[in-house]
């Protein structure tokens, strides 16, 4: 208890205060390069200036990311919470130090020179990288690296919303995916402290703040429900153009340096008529909760204009996230929908605060698959307990929508893209991690077409085995040699037969444990998957056993107590 309550504090306090220094520091970045509004509405009298900045420092900001992850970066490439989450769950270290500083570094100049990507995607991985340090200390505690990963990641989301509890469960729904006590109290003290440290000492305002009456008609209730559905179709195409975009470029264009330079162009340029597509976009999220702040087609624009630079800049490279940018997007679409039933249709409404955060949250569960996560921000947020029912009725709608037509969230598609497939649960993912070829069995025996019979039958008897696998002149598989399944025979060749199962060195235990169903033998031969050389046998109860080995292992973690 003393240790794991020492990592919560050391880590939850280094994260809070590196969140707000990077937050200080985009912020600081935003006003001197003129990418906030009050510092572009003090230069207004220069407008020339205004222009000029407003396409030089994204374009070069984006020059400037993509030599620096090219020449700087051991990893070359921005890291954000798919890779936190693959530390935590196979209890690997992050990515080297210093991919991680470097990536922090480009991430505060990405959304310092106005890039459309996020701020929380970087927090989370700040707060990842103190707590990586724990899994350098041999203190006699299971699973500490991963616990003290996920007390950073809850002090900063704690930070960044002014929502402890919000921090908490985006730390277990998210990157821990389960809720151990010996994981849930220090990540909880991590998380309090955080708030603590933002709240209480630095006085730090939240990101937005609510004053609504709640809902005002019961029929809304439905109109909050069909909001869940059309932000999660938005969501959905939002989350496919930003994973498509990337591929696409690298093809089009093969410097990286010139790709994000590009993307920061394409934002700049639009930005010289529609100013709010810059950075994150903390004001125009403010101003969406307003009634009347934004017309029917300003928002169209603004919707379109952030969807598609949001998935330009981050597929280009930029280093952010997808939260912020899906927070104002889906805001937005809120005050669309409200404002077609209310100004249009004529629908009596509880006003656009409701059905903007109701498409906010709807929007950017989909988004980071932390349904729970979003409901609670709503709460701590506003107090209101009838603004958090509706914001829940939209991400309950929008998940069940965007769970099945694209899959839990934007991070495990992207980690299925690198082999780790979530979708069937986090058991089947440790299962597929654990490849046969690891469980090669010393003693399998091993024959050649022109070995006697006898021979063979002796070292089988010898070592207890009924197969033999038979190889050519190449090493190469050729069948299965059984005593006495053909006849007597004086050479093994004339007794060979098919193998009735083969793994490759490529097969995970999840699949072979698929493909053991009905088989019957000794041990299953494994082969090489690129020119099907022999490379030994795993036996049945060898791959019973590390699939019990790792059930058990993944129980004791997800149940473990103090």
């Amino acid at each position: 208890m003393l240790v794991l309550t020492g990592i919560a504090l050391t880590a939850g306090s280094a994260a809070s205060l590196a969140a707000i220094a990077l937050v200080e520091l985009v912020s600081l970045l935003n006003t001197g390069l003129l990418v906030a509004p009050k510092a572009r509405v003090q230069w207004e009298s220069l407008p020339w200036l205004v222009a000029t900045t407003t396409v030089l420092v994204p374009t070069l900001g984006g020059l400037i990311v993509g030599l620096v992850h090219k020449h700087l970066s051991p990893a070359q490439r921005p890291l954000g919470p798919p890779d936190v989450i693959e530390a935590v769950q196979f209890h690997r270290p992050l990515p080297g130090l210093r991919s991680g500083l470097v990536s922090t570094g480009t991430a505060a100049l990405s959304l310092g020179a106005g890039a459309s990507v996020g701020q929380y995607g970087p927090m989370v991985y700040l707060g990842a990288i103190f707590g990586s340090f724990a899994h350098r200390l041999r203190l006699g505690v299971p699973n500490l690296a991963s616990i003290a990963i996920g007390c950073g990641v809850a002090a900063a989301i704690s930070t960044a919303f002014n929502a402890p509890i919000a921090g908490v469960l985006f730390a277990h729904e998210v990157v821990l995916r389960h809720y151990a006590t010996r994981a849930f109290a220090p990540v909880t003290v991590a998380s309090v402290t955080g708030y603590v440290i933002a709240n209480v000492i630095f006085e730090r305002p939240a990101l937005f703040r609510i004053e609504s009456p709640g809902i005002t008609h019961g029929y809304e209730f439905a109109l909050v429900a069909v909001l869940g559905l059309v932000v999660a179709m938005a969501a959905i195409l939002f989350m496919r153009l930003l994973l498509a975009v990337g591929p696409t470029l690298a093809r089009w264009i093969k410097w990286p340096e010139l790709r994000t330079a590009m993307a920061g162009l394409a934002v700049g340029l639009t930005a010289l008529a529609l100013p709010d597509v810059l950075g994150i976009g903390t004001s125009t999220l403010r101003f969406a909760t307003i009634d009347g702040a934004f017309g029917l087609g300003e928002v169209i624009v603004l919707i379109c204009a952030k969807t598609v630079l949001t998935a330009l800049c981050i597929g280009a490279g930029f280093s952010g996230g997808a939260f912020s940018p899906s927070l104002l997007i889906g805001s937005l679409i809120g005050v669309f929908f409200w404002t077609l039933a209310s100004g249009v249709a004529g629908v009596p409404s509880s006003g656009a605060a409701i059905y903007a955060i109701s498409g906010m949250m709807g929007f950017a569960s989909a988004v980071i698959g932390a349904p729970l996560t979003c409901i609670l921000i709503v709460f701590e947020l506003t107090r209101n307990y009838d603004v958090t029912i509706a914001a829940m009725v939209a991400v309950v709608f929008s998940n069940l929508l965007s769970h099945r037509a694209f899959g839990r969230s934007l991070f495990d598609v992207q980690l299925a893209r690198r082999g780790i497939d979530f979708s069937l649960g986090r058991d089947r993912a440790h299962f597929a991690a654990l490849k046969v070829v690891d469980y090669l069995q010393p003693d399998a025996v091993t024959a050649t077409a022109e070995d006697a019979a006898q021979d063979v039958s002796d070292r089988l008897q010898a070592r207890g085995w009924r197969e033999a696998f038979v190889l050519d002149t190449d090493g190469t598989l050729v069948g299965v040699f059984t005593p006495g399944a053909q006849g007597t025979a004086t050479r093994v060749g004339s007794d060979v037969g098919p193998a009735r199962l083969v793994f490759h060195d490529t097969t995970d235990l999840a699949e072979a444990m698929e493909r053991l169903r009905g088989f019957v033998g000794d041990a299953v031969p494994v082969v090489s998957q690129e020119n099907g050389t022999y490379l030994g046998a795993v036996s049945e109860a060898d791959l019973v056993s590390a699939w019990l080995d790792e059930g058990v292992r993944l129980r004791r973690e997800e149940n473990a107590a103090i």
